[in-house]
């Protein structure tokens, strides 16, 4: 069987799995048939390249992007960017000893793990905000109450790593205000193929639940686009 026969098969999966996110925005917007790109979040640079249309000339636009990182899973293997290489992500903020919300957060995560079981394009990352006591061996034993976890990365490190990609990459608060004592944001947190953030969502209402899940499906389509492009 030829390569780009069997590309095409993968493709043809993936777009089942992406449509009904898809139609939901090629519906939205005045009523209109046309593609809804995602937002991207951070600051913007105007860089000195570009491209003309109709003849006037459009700079290109630097968004920000994540700066690679390494920590461990509950696994106790290395996790950088190599692990979502030309994937999509979902990252969140946690700690296995929080009082009430991270464990509604993570049950809604998981839901959406669940729904994205089966596809090669899309995973989840839980990251602690108290690594000191969250272990990669804690974060196993605390991963072990949820079915769905082959894609669903639960993330330790050092305390300083951490906190500065929530701020600086992520650009979400994370600090330790006292001994049992965290700040840091609940969201959950949409990173493309390229590592640029195209949305946040609370991880406790339903609707931005929903919303998440169609954006997801918009970031899919985005990818087969250029799958597309490049095989003709």
């Amino acid at each position: 069987m030829r390569k780009g026969s069997v590309l095409k098969k993968i493709i043809i999966l993936v777009l089942i799995l992406a449509l009904p996110g898809f139609l939901y925005y090629l519906l939205t917007a005045k009523g209109k048939n046309r593609y809804k790109p995602l937002s991207f979040y951070g600051p913007k640079v105007v860089a000195k390249t570009g491209h003309k249309f109709h003849g006037t000339f459009i700079p290109d636009t630097i968004y920000h992007k994540l700066s690679d990182f390494n920590l461990t899973d509950q696994n106790g293997n290395t996790v950088s960017f190599k692990n979502f290489d030309k994937k999509i992500f979902v990252a969140s903020f946690f700690y296995t000893n929080c009082p009430s919300i991270c464990n509604t957060v993570n049950k809604n995560i998981s839901e959406q793990v669940y729904a994205y079981r089966k596809n090669p394009m899309v995973y989840f990352a839980s990251i602690t905000v108290d690594p000191q006591r969250d272990t990669p061996q804690g974060l196993k034993k605390y991963a072990a109450q949820y079915e769905e976890t082959k894609k669903w990365l639960f993330l330790s490190g050092d305390t300083a790593t951490i906190y500065n990609l929530a701020r600086k990459g992520f650009l979400v608060n994370a600090v330790q205000a006292g001994k049992d004592d965290f700040i840091y944001s609940d969201k959950l947190i949409l990173i493309d193929a390229e590592k640029r953030i195209r949305g946040y969502y609370d991880g406790t209402s339903a609707a931005d639940l929903t919303k998440l899940n169609d954006e997801i499906k918009v970031l899919i389509a985005e990818e087969l686009r250029k799958v597309d492009k490049a095989l003709y």
